[in-house]
């Protein structure tokens, strides 16, 4: 069964919606006709996109700022989501961190795994039910090769990333048959456009330019999938890579390799 048709009555949800993956997720979603509810903290940002969606696709755009590593805006947003006709949900809104957990911020690896894991988990959860009554939905589970083996000096990403991955694959076997769709997106380093020497980030620097995927062939490609029920997307070559490793290599081995490069992006190198 396909995903839902687009419809007066039907919106689209996309977490994370101010930039990246999201901000893209987004614009496909409204070029196909989907109207969209865009949640993000940066209410002017996605303000100026629900402009643009709403004028060049002429759809119904609603916006809400919320800070989805606050329990209780998370809760709030959920209790509305469960009373709207929602078609698809993209769980894209996430935050990483790098360098060796005790010398991080703990309010701030609290924020994190209240962001990628408990907002997950809960709005899925806020509009799983419907989607099983009308018997059709899709959700996109934004999780990261990241989640597929543990990874020294970006503990805390790693770690809500194999929930998204884990609870996303659980799910598939829980809806087969259901018309329900969940595609797993697994990318390695995304963004929108190459950055200046003076812009680039650490991340940036570290990571070879031929590496990178667009975050618009990336939304494309994870919609697509999608609407084909398709059990993951791993785009890019090092994506792919990490998922091999983390799958079949000893995790002993692994980990301390990883582990080296993810300090260097903690140590701003």
């Amino acid at each position: 069964m396909a995903l839902p048709t687009p419809s007066p009555t039907s919106h689209a949800v996309v977490t994370g919606a101010s930039s990246g993956i999201g901000m893209a997720l987004a614009r496909v979603l409204a070029g196909r006709g989907h109207n969209l509810i865009l949640v993000a903290r940066r209410a002017e940002i996605l303000e100026d996109l629900a402009v643009e969606l709403r004028t060049r696709c002429r759809v119904e755009v609603d916006v809400r700022a919320t800070d989805l590593s606050d329990a209780q805006a998370t809760a709030a947003l959920a209790a509305e989501l469960a009373d709207r006709e929602i078609s698809i949900l993209c769980n894209n809104a996430g935050i990483a961190t790098f360098g060796p957990v005790a010398e991080l911020d703990p309010g701030y690896e609290r924020a994190q795994v209240l962001l990628n894991v408990n907002a997950v988990h809960d709005l899925t959860l806020a509009v799983l039910p419907q989607m099983v009554r009308r018997g059709a939905g899709g959700i996109l589970m934004v999780g990261s090769a990241a989640g597929n083996m543990p990874i020294p000096n970006n503990a805390t990403y790693a770690a809500t990333k194999a929930f998204v991955n884990t609870f996303s694959e659980s799910l598939r076997g829980e809806l087969s048959g259901s018309g329900v769709h969940v595609t797993l997106l697994a990318p390695g380093p995304v963004r929108t456009a190459t950055p200046s020497a003076e812009e680039a980030s650490v991340v940036d620097k570290a990571v070879p330019d031929f590496l990178w995927h667009s975050s618009d062939r990336v939304a494309t490609m994870s919609l697509d999938a999608l609407a084909r029920n398709k059990m993951r997307v791993v785009p890019g070559a090092l994506s792919k890579a990490m998922s091999v490793a983390g799958g079949y290599s000893p995790r002993g081995v692994v980990a301390p390799i990883v582990g080296r490069f993810y300090a260097k992006l903690g140590d701003g190198e």
